[in-house]
């Protein structure tokens, strides 16, 4: 994704942010508690919210990492304003395509509220999705399927091997392993939060054990409400990548290019009522993964496995 934009970005230099944001922007106000946070989060299925005052002005922002955190730790019923990130960068409703690529990969953040110039409140979200959108929207391109991904659908053994890289897969030897107590609502997220504090003790950067934490908590979430089955979690380190490898045993997923859309969820109406199930997150997983292969067959269950590139990320001894 960060290539193809880096490449297009100057073909469409003069669009600007408010063409591309989303304006169904969902803000919460500060004295709410990141336990609440966490279930507007998994309603609308998105990674971040703006906070914003009862004026309507931003003060700060709460991301996936955060709930994370706090799961963690146990404070995920302190109050967001004591835990969010308070010197929030944004983008004006005016800057141009280009400047708004450039703070993406200065910062490393995975969205920017956008700000009417005039009044300052926020009025729209920005995700390197939405630039993409609205980028291949103009150029009216096709989506092409990876042909490994067809190699894999076409082996019977999936079990066995990994998605990505085609080798024999050992799950005995995985780093981690978590098994994701599906019958427990309120379970969800503990087996990301525990992977990330595996890689954090293991010397791993903050940003790629953000990215992992992330993806993982939202595979995991899908096992917990949609496959009514029992779940597993591998991760296996090695030299320059980590791959995690989350599987379920239950109902699959009948159209997987429907399940990529934002907003497609199989969540049942007692799940619903839980403030889950307005998406599956695969989007999500996609965009904080470096690589990314997902499998399913109907009545047996789903296979995600997503690859993270280890590049600088071990913290400098």
């Amino acid at each position: 994704m960060d290539i193809l934009i880096d490449e297009l970005k100057g073909i469409f230099s003069n669009i600007k942010a408010h063409e591309i944001m989303n304006t169904s922007v969902v803000v919460i106000m500060p004295d709410r508690t990141l336990y609440q946070a966490k279930e507007l989060m998994r309603l609308r299925k998105i990674s971040g919210l703006p906070v914003c005052d009862e004026n309507g002005m931003l003060v700060g922002i709460v991301s996936i990492e955060d709930i994370i955190k706090a799961l963690e730790n146990n404070y995920i019923n302190d109050k967001i304003e004591r835990w969010m990130t308070k010197n929030v960068v944004w983008i004006s409703e005016d800057e141009e395509l280009i400047d708004i690529v450039e703070k993406f990969s200065r910062y490393g953040f995975g969205r920017f509220p956008v700000l009417n110039t005039e009044t300052h409140r926020v009025i729209g979200i920005i995700t390197k999705a939405d630039i993409l959108s609205t980028i291949l929207n103009k150029l009216k391109n096709l989506y092409v399927r990876d042909q490994r991904m067809t190699n894999v659908l076409e082996n019977t053994d999936l079990h066995s091997i990994s998605l990505i890289t085609g080798e024999k897969l050992d799950k005995s030897g995985a780093d981690f392993y978590f098994e994701i107590n599906y019958t427990d609502i309120n379970m969800a997220g503990v087996g990301a939060a525990k992977l990330r504090e595996f890689l954090l003790s293991k010397g791993f950067n903050e940003e790629l054990v953000r990215r992992v934490a992330i993806a993982t908590y939202e595979a995991e979430t899908n096992v917990v409400i949609h496959s009514e089955s029992i779940g597993k979690i591998y991760c296996f380190i090695r030299d320059d990548f980590i791959k995690v490898r989350v599987e379920d045993y239950g109902k699959g997923i009948e159209n997987l290019e429907l399940a990529m859309q934002e907003g497609f969820s199989t969540a049942p109406d007692y799940i619903r009522e839980f403030g889950f199930g307005a998406g599956m997150g695969l989007v999500n997983m996609k965009r904080c993964s470096d690589k990314i292969v997902v499998v399913s067959e109907v009545g047996k269950g789903v296979i995600v496995e997503m690859l993270f590139n280890i590049k600088t990320g071990r913290e400098e001894t």
